[in-house]
């Protein structure tokens, strides 16, 4: 059975799937704390890993119904179904949806070779040859910075009908940029307990219902999703609390929903710091930090310190040609959070590890730096 049956076969149910990566050593992890090859329930027909940050591979359980929802209240979302281009890790959520929603469609999707990485000059070539009434691609932040330094490459893109970009928290001066070069960006939010993307600008998919569990005075809380396309729980785990009330997935994420009912992401839960017996969430002073004009991309983490028991530091990637600054940095983020908020450090490298989906590796940076 070659890719594109497989694919279909999962969609109606005759089959189940655990996609792995390539990487020998990550497949035999997966397919042992996944069970691969023992009994599963006969309505699911996909078990994808998530990208935690804990390490510990969890499958969420996907039916044909779940994943057929998803790729309804996207293509609605969207303008209508069409073929689309794949440029992630087809063993993720997100890269996975961009192979499904093609096939549900009716389409054969264009795959990119990612072998000697992401260039943006091929990712324009691979455009131009998608077909399709509409015609959709998928993007992590770090990949849409390299679009965007390619003329050639934004020119293609601002043709398409739709690019999503999730996986990881979309900097707002990054946003801006795509948005001023006329990009069809749509920020998703969504994880693979979710089916993907459901969460498309801060606005509810159809189906989608979002709820602020235990809201702090200013309504932030914990993000809970419900839906159609909501997993039927961890594979070899039926108890676990994330999935206790059926039809909703209790996330990791803090959020809020304003008024109108749009959602923002704040943080999450389980990546605040604490220093000096303050908690400081690290996306708010990444948001911060990626403001300064030479920084291109911030990722803020705490490291041990015998004062504080936490330091915040910055590790940052500039932009190109540009000087980094640390003490405007640290002005600008105490001005604007507070000195409690401040780095301590500022740490320059030239490439962000990833985890998953294009997330960043905070636990491999709090490794690199603690030593």
């Amino acid at each position: 059975m070659d890719r594109r049956d497989e694919l279909l076969a999962v969609l109606d149910g005759s089959v189940a799937i655990v996609p792995t990566p390539e990487d020998a050593r990550e497949t035999a992890l997966l397919s042992d704390a996944l069970s691969v090859g023992k009994p599963i329930a006969d309505d699911v027909s996909l078990v994808v890993s998530t990208s935690g940050s804990t390490g510990v591979p969890k499958g969420a359980q996907h039916t044909p119904t779940t994943l057929a929802a998803s790729a309804q209240a996207t293509a609605k979302r969207l303008g209508g179904p069409g073929n689309w281009l794949l440029a992630l890790a087809p063993h993720h959520i997100a890269g996975l949806q961009v192979l499904l929603r093609a096939f549900a469609s009716g389409h054969t999707p264009t795959v990119l070779d990612l072998a000697a990485g992401f260039d943006a000059d091929e990712f324009a070539d691979a455009l131009d040859r998608l077909d399709g009434p509409r015609r959709y691609t998928s993007l992590v932040p770090t990949q849409l910075i390299k679009v965007l330094d390619s003329p050639r490459a934004t020119t293609a893109l601002r043709a398409a009908d739709g690019l999503l970009v999730g996986g990881a928290a979309t900097p707002a001066p990054l946003l801006r940029r795509a948005v001023n070069e006329g990009l069809p960006i749509v920020r998703t939010y969504g994880m693979s307990e979710t089916a993907g993307g459901c969460v498309y600008d801060g606005i509810p998919l159809d189906g989608v219902s979002i709820r602020i569990d235990e809201p702090s005075p200013d309504g932030v809380g914990r993000v809970v999703l419900g839906g159609p396309m909501v997993a039927h729980g961890y594979r070899n785990l039926p108890d676990h609390p994330a999935f206790a009330e059926a039809g909703w997935f209790r996330t990791d994420d803090l959020g809020r929903l304003d008024a109108n009912g749009v959602l923002s992401i704040v943080g999450r839960a389980d990546e605040a710091i604490s220093t000096g017996g303050l908690t400081v969430v690290p996306q708010v002073v990444e948001a911060v930090v990626v403001e300064d004009p030479a920084v291109a991309e911030c990722v803020v983490v705490g490291l041990p310190d015998d004062r504080l028991g936490e330091k915040i530091v910055a590790v940052v990637v500039a932009r190109r040609g540009k000087q980094l600054d640390a003490n405007r940095i640290r002005g600008s983020v105490a001005e604007r959070l507070g000195r409690y908020a401040a780095p301590r450090e500022v740490l320059e490298i030239d490439e962000l590890p990833l985890r998953g989906p294009g997330k960043p590796d905070r636990r491999e940076l709090r490794r690199r730096f603690s030593s």
